[in-house]
């Protein structure tokens, strides 16, 4: 598949990473010739040097030949032109990322699709929806949903030391807790494990499971987690992820806003009227007591800092705060907070950068989603007649071992399958693979 990405940020480059591993025909177009250098260094992929919204730019790319086009610069005017343009010269798929929500509404009767583009990413949106994932349920790292929410991806931080599966094996614990219990990896420090029979579940580990959504309450007591009603929110930060963050949580939740800038914060009060918006600095602990930080279930950063983002959700934690979560624009800082306290860290660029990858999978992809610090995929297929994955049972595949099949849906049932298990046409199968197996993955579902 030959595909071209205008854009050498973080994130075309890290599409451009993942892609060059699945030995894609990458061209990468930026007018930034020292990133590009930087780039031919690390990945064997193909560059052009120019504005990519030039008809002459993206023709000396041989946009006219691509399957695909991905406009992923940090400009979204750029972005739209580009795809125009593409879409004109004969590339087959076009998506662009996207900041205005407003785009991926057909409220108004209009429609960028209307003008050859053929899908949309809206980082902000993408982020916001994340989110409301994770306060649906306290104590969880990260939280995904497949099989039309039969089936969660979940990941939870074990700092509880009566957790009653420290120390204990997978084998272990799945005599002692049934199949409800299916880790699919473990991160230690920075290393993520891909978890077998023998691996022991260890005090600080981030240990991810997928769950039948029934069962998501006594794995959540396995690991030692007390679920509590989450009622009162602080959101810090008055960016378009704040604002759409405060405007979706205050519906169901108490909804605290607080903002440095006065004139925003008066602009925010007239938009979001379920919240209370607050003008002060979130980094000065008087001003969180004086607003009950106490009182608050979960703490949200999502200033334009990421290192205000970390300090002030380290702040929140230290002041009794149950739940934190920080948005961090710099990627080096992700396993770094998260080791330090902070419960959840999200990098808009890596959710955009999945998202859009998962148009281009092989093997019917329905859904693909990424956990926050490890640097590996979880991948939703449908199973096809005569697919290499119903050939046998599970332990007879002969899958991959840096991946793991963590549960499976039919006809409206979720599984957590065991080695037993058989898959056959229709299933809908949920994976957790290292990036260096996602190509052998996705062959046992072609």
């Amino acid at each position: 598949m030959k595909i071209i990405i205008a854009g050498a940020g973080e994130v075309g480059y890290h599409l451009a990473r993942l892609l060059a591993d699945e030995q894609q025909d990458i061209t990468l177009v930026d007018t930034n010739k020292d990133r590009l250098t930087y780039v031919e260094n690390k990945l064997d992929v193909l560059t052009v040097v120019g504005n990519a919204a030039s008809v002459e730019t993206l023709r000396e790319a041989l946009a006219h030949k691509a399957d695909m086009m991905i406009a992923a610069t940090a400009s979204e005017t750029t972005n739209i032109t580009v795809g125009i343009i593409a879409k004109k010269l004969g590339a087959r798929k076009v998506i662009v990322r996207v900041s205005n929500s407003e785009y991926l509404e057909t409220r108004h009767g209009f429609s960028l699709t209307d003008l050859g583009i053929d899908s949309l990413i809206s980082p902000s949106a993408l982020v916001t929806d994340e989110i409301g994932r994770l306060l649906e349920r306290s104590g969880l790292t990260d939280s995904i949903d497949f099989g039309d929410g039969r089936l969660k991806a979940i990941g939870v931080h074990l700092l509880e030391d009566n957790a009653p599966i420290l120390n204990k094996t997978v084998i272990q614990a799945a005599e002692l807790y049934g199949s409800a219990l299916m880790p699919v990896a473990i991160r230690r420090g920075y290393q993520t494990i891909i978890p077998r029979g023998s691996s022991v579940f260890k005090y600080g580990d981030f240990a991810y499971f997928v769950s039948c959504a029934p069962e998501l309450s006594n794995l959540l007591k396995f690991t030692g987690k007390v679920e509590t009603k989450i009622r009162n929110v602080m959101i810090v930060g008055g960016s378009l992820i704040g604002e759409q963050s405060a405007s979706t949580l205050s519906s169901k939740y108490n909804v605290k806003l607080i903002e440095q800038n006065r004139n925003k914060c008066l602009e925010l009060s007239d938009r979001i009227s379920n919240a209370l918006v607050i003008n002060g600095d979130a980094r000065n602990v008087d001003l969180l007591k004086e607003e009950s930080i106490e009182d608050m279930d979960v703490f949200i950063a999502v200033t334009g800092n990421s290192e205000t983002n970390i300090m002030s959700c380290l702040m929140a934690k230290s002041l009794g705060v149950g739940q934190t979560i920080a948005l961090v624009e710099n990627m080096d800082y992700i396993h770094l907070s998260q080791n330090i306290g902070v419960d959840t860290l999200i990098n808009k660029k890596l959710i955009a950068a999945s998202q859009i990858f998962r148009f281009i999978r092989e093997g019917e992809v329905l859904n693909i989603g990424t956990l926050h610090g490890v640097d590996a995929e979880i991948l939703e297929f449908e199973v096809k007649p005569n697919a290499r994955i119903t050939q046998n049972s599970i332990k007879q595949l002969n899958f991959p071992q840096k991946a793991i099949i963590g549960g499976v849906t039919r006809d409206g049932k979720s599984y957590t399958p065991l080695g037993d298990f058989k898959i056959i046409t229709g299933d809908r199968v949920v994976v957790f693979t290292l990036p260096e197996s996602i190509h052998k993955v996705e062959k046992f579902f072609k």
